[in-house]
């Protein structure tokens, strides 16, 4: 392609956008500015027009959108606030240009631009892609008028040993570029293709209106050219000067981010953060490139966000001083002259606290003289096992942040996951680090067990954890980090959407072990058997014994009741702690226990379960497996645990109620709801009045400091101060014990107002002939209606897991006289889905999705 067809002749000035969607016509308008050489050009502008504005939020798209792609911005701006997205020159529905627009040019243009519209500030400026940088470059020029900065997926400079994004790259090639940006519509269209679902064809078409012809299609080439990928670049120097003076800027700032996104991948989020370290960060798990169309809420997250900026400082949360009484490693101190077992792995290694106490101690010291820093985050792909214990406390010693993400998740819900928390290091066995591998995971790798030199070399290890333990022998222990700095982040189980990471400080996980100790009368005396592998690490922090049964931890479900028995005589244990899955199994294989098996069961002195509703029927049941065990069920969930306690004696005196009796709030907890609206919203204020249902809210001493890297959803779930917001739903009765109802997200909104789905649920699993049911909302929130799933309890033969059927008459008559509710169908599935971690809890979520498809039309088998 010639240079002539590169830079066809400039097409007269559009007269704006036609009618699309999303686009209200009173946002658009034009404005004449004269630029730096007298030229005049017009500029088309989506401006919300608020007159007398508290401040202005400044749009600027990257190459090859348009103000368009603001459009969501402009309908949900925030009280008070003028929203300005200009097409810029070249672009959108902008003048056309007789030539390239450079870096510097086009931040100038935009400080023209604002000056005609009589922009004054305070400004927020909100850049997204290649536009990100020209947003900068102008607050860095209008620093007495910036209040913040917003940034989604883009880039100010390439991060060392970075060639800059491939696809860019190769739109870059003179001989490409020609023929991709501006002799066809490739790049518009390609662009748009990257989003994560895939866009609306009318949305798709919108971006691509303004560049119908290659004569309109120039300036998407010039742009591409002009980004500097070499030093030699003109506009190298002015990008780089934009990179480093960002670092000067102390005001708020707010990074959103799409983590599928081909383009900036996660070395330009590090890269930003780096000089940005005061910057909230959102993750929009699934999100690509062009985030405000894949993250549609983002626009609710910056009105949240500039709203907040009126109110106060965007510093880091006040938390209290003084220090604390015991640190997570004291108890391992204090029994570091003690040969009994601390860590016991059925049939392989036993640690005595003595020596778990120096290896911990040496390896703290080892990982520190290695390079591990306080606040590196180091994330841990060990099997549960004496290493695995001695790497946790080894690495909270050294002032680091341990990061666990369960197996379960699967590959790619761990990589998710890992690649969220920004590892600096990972600890893990020849699979987790072959995983880390796989996973792409940054930072430095440490072996677990004894491999080879060879195997060592081929997973990227630079050490074994023998070997920095020999070397930790020799050097100093590090201080210790303070109890408000981050100990860990550890993630949900993705059970109600991508697996969320939960960030603890040392103070907040030692309140949590004291109020675990003083609940349950532990004390050394006390040996432990957790069935769910996270509690195991808490052991020597408890300072009891602890053992994990020979169990895949990926499926509590596979339990048995002589895996159980074996791990409590390896301890001589006292106290149980297991998913309901796993106790199901437990039950159904005692009748396998052998006299000395059902001896060691018989020490227990405590069970308990947690992780999803436990029936009275099941902890009934595993009264002979557990003859001395008081059988107790903790509710909690990752981010705060425990938060009620309920016995089974508790839980027969509540009787029958509308949901899941969890027991009365614990020593120091606070636990109140904010009611249901008509719509099926937790909107009202905190109250404990009882019978109210609501979303439950918690405040307490070890509730988690932040959820990580999900400003928006941190920001929502701790609006009311000094409580959580849980996503649960229930209520408080009489007596002040908790029930809960459901979750928020599956609270059914019918159209004579919200209804909860475990009383129906309960009332319906009580009927003749059903093992288990699931109550889902159909349709519209507000027209809702309830759909009950259940599995008969004779089973299905010949269907599919995932297949729905209609329910027969004499099933479905008795499942709506159970109820309680109105019906509207009954389906008949041979399992319900449920969460990975403890294959306990329903996803709802995905009943009612396919029981949609079904009841839209979908080829449905009737049972008779």
């Amino acid at each position: 392609m010639t240079a002539d067809a590169l830079h066809p002749p400039t097409p007269p000035t559009s007269p704006g956008p036609p009618a699309l969607p999303g686009l209200d016509p009173a946002w658009s308008r034009t404005v004449v500015v004269a630029d730096s050489t007298g030229v005049k050009h017009t500029w088309h502008v989506l401006d919300n027009g608020v007159p007398d504005p508290v401040g202005t939020l400044l749009c600027v798209h990257g190459n090859p959108t348009w103000s368009y792609l603001w459009r969501r911005l402009l309908a949900a701006a925030p009280p008070g606030w003028r929203v300005v997205a200009p097409d810029q020159l070249g672009m959108g529905f902008s003048d056309r240009l007789p030539g390239p627009r450079p870096l510097r040019q086009r931040v100038a243009d935009l400080g023209d631009l604002t000056a005609a519209l009589g922009v004054t500030g305070p400004v927020v400026t909100v850049g997204h892609d290649w536009g990100g940088v020209i947003s900068l470059g102008w607050a860095l020029e209008h620093r007495a008028q910036l209040r913040g900065v917003v940034l989604g997926n883009t880039a100010v400079a390439m991060p060392e040993g970075d060639l800059g994004p491939a696809l860019i790259r190769m739109a870059h090639a003179p001989g490409v570029r020609a023929a991709v940006t501006v002799g066809t519509p490739v790049f518009v269209r390609a662009t748009t293709a990257l989003s994560r679902p895939a866009l609306p064809a009318d949305v798709r078409r919108a971006f691509a209106a303004p560049y119908r012809s290659p004569a309109r299609r120039r300036s998407v080439g010039d742009f591409v050219a002009d980004i500097p990928f070499s030093p030699g670049h003109p506009s190298r120097p002015v990008q780089e000067a934009i990179a480093e003076g960002i670092r000067g800027l102390d005001v708020p700032a707010l990074l959103l981010w799409g983590p599928r996104d081909p383009v900036f991948g996660e070395r330009y989020l590090a890269d930003l953060r780096s000089r940005l370290p005061q910057a909230r960060l959102h993750r929009y798990e699934g999100a690509s490139h062009l985030l405000p169309e894949d993250a549609p809420r983002y626009a609710e997250a910056v009105a949240q966000w500039v709203s907040d900026l009126g109110t106060g400082p965007d510093g880091p949360p006040v938390r209290p001083a003084g220090d604390a009484a015991r640190r997570l490693w004291s108890a391992l101190d204090e029994r570091s002259g003690d040969d009994a077992a601390a860590v016991v792995e059925v049939g392989g290694t036993t640690s005595s606290w003595s020596a778990l106490a120096r290896r911990v101690r040496d390896l703290a010291a080892g990982l520190a003289a290695s390079g591990v820093r306080p606040g590196h985050r180091v994330a841990l792909l060990v099997e549960p096992s004496a290493d695995l214990t001695a790497a946790v406390y080894a690495v909270w010693r050294a002032g680091g942040v341990v990061v666990v993400a369960d197996k379960g998740l699967g590959l790619a819900g761990m990589r998710r996951a890992l690649r969220s928390a920004a590892v600096d290091c990972v600890i893990g066995s020849r699979p987790g680090l072959a995983a880390a591998r796989l996973m792409g995971l940054p930072g430095s790798r440490i072996a677990a067990g004894r491999p080879g030199r060879a195997a060592l070399r081929a997973l990227g290890a630079t050490a074994t954890l023998d070997e920095l333990a020999a070397r930790g022998r020799s050097a100093p222990v590090p201080a210790e980090v303070p109890v408000d700095d981050d100990c860990a982040v550890l993630f949900t189980s993705g059970a109600t959407g991508p697996a969320k990471g939960v960030v603890y400080t040392h103070r907040q996980a030692a309140a949590q072990l004291d109020l675990v100790r003083a609940t349950y009368g532990l004390t050394a005396d006390d040996r432990l058997v957790a069935a769910f592998a996270p509690f195991a690490i808490l052991g020597p922090a408890l300072g009891i014994g602890s053992a994990v049964p020979d169990v895949d931890v990926t499926a509590p479900g596979s339990l048995t009741a002589a895996a159980l028995a074996d791990a409590a005589a390896a301890v001589d244990a006292t106290v149980v702690f297991a998913s309901p899955a796993a106790l199901r199994r437990v039950a159904a294989t005692a009748a396998d226990l052998s006299a000395e098996q059902r001896a060691a069961l018989a020490r227990v002195r405590l069970l308990m379960s947690a992780g999803a509703p436990v029936p009275a029927s099941l902890l009934r049941s595993l009264q002979e497996v557990l003859p001395a065990a008081d059988a107790h069920t903790p509710y909690g969930m990752t981010e705060v645990l425990p938060v009620t306690d309920v016995s089974l004696a508790g839980i027969e005196a509540a009787g029958d109620g509308e949901g899941v009796c969890v027991g009365a709030p614990l020593a120091g907890v606070t636990v109140r709801v904010s009611p249901l609206s008509a719509e099926g919203t937790a909107d009202g204020p905190l109250t404990d009045r009882p019978g109210v249902v609501g979303e439950v809210c918690v405040r307490a001493a070890h509730v988690k400091d932040r959820y990580d890297a999900l400003w928006a959803l941190e920001r929502a779930a701790s609006r009311d101060p000094g409580f959580h917001r849980t996503g649960d739903v229930g209520h408080l009765d009489a007596d002040g014990r908790l029930w809960i109802e459901g979750r928020l997200q599956h609270v059914v909104a019918t159209a004579s107002g919200p209804v909860t789905p475990v009383g129906i649920e309960q009332r319906v699993e009580r009927a003749d002939g059903v093992s288990a049911a699931a109550a889902v909302g159909v349709g519209p929130p507000g027209t809702q209606v309830v759909v009950l799933v259940v599995v008969p309890s004779e089973g299905l033969s010949g269907r599919s897991r995932h297949r729905l059927g209609l329910a027969g008459a004499e099933l479905a008559d008795a499942v709506r006289a159970a109820a309680g509710v109105d019906v509207a169908a009954v389906l008949t599935a041979s399992a319900l889905p449920v969460d990975i971690r403890h294959q306990s809890k329903v996803d709802r979520g995905e009943v009612a999705r396919r029981a949609a498809r079904l009841l839209a039309g979908a080829r449905a088998q009737r049972r008779s």
